[in-house]
């Protein structure tokens, strides 16, 4: 990859999680965070929707040739999402008692799916 090229793909990203922030507000969601990140990965939106604070994964593809976008977050990444999340949470000082929800983003094209409680939350360690 040339160095054009993964600024595009950065821009690219950087787009897709605009229209998905976008996206969560017109739903009724306030956008807390953008791109958070710890030394266990990132995550790329973190919202309230009602009573839920959603840990969002946003994927984009232009189309299914290579799959679905949601199917690219597999077992690995829900995990360090979910690592992150609990680094987030103590940073915040959010307790068990705090409802969370994890969610993805899959954009295709031009279309949006919102895919709410997209995975369970994952305890453990992260395999590297």
């Amino acid at each position: 990859m040339t160095e054009r090229e993964g600024i595009n793909k950065r821009q690219i990203g950087t787009d897709q999680e605009n229209i998905a922030a976008d996206w969560l507000v017109r739903h009724g969601a306030r956008i807390l965070e953008r791109n958070f990140r710890s030394r266990h990965g990132e995550i790329d939106l973190i919202a309230r929707h009602g009573e839920y604070l959603v840990f969002c994964e946003v994927k984009y593809r232009r189309t299914n040739e290579i799959g679905a976008p949601q199917e690219a977050v597999g077992i690995t990444k829900q995990k360090r999402i979910c690592k992150v999340a609990d680094y987030y949470r103590l940073l915040h000082g959010l307790g068990d008692g705090t409802s969370v929800r994890y969610d993805v983003i899959a954009i295709r094209g031009n279309q949006v799916n919102w895919i709410q409680n997209a995975f369970p939350h994952h305890y453990g360690n992260i395999r590297h």
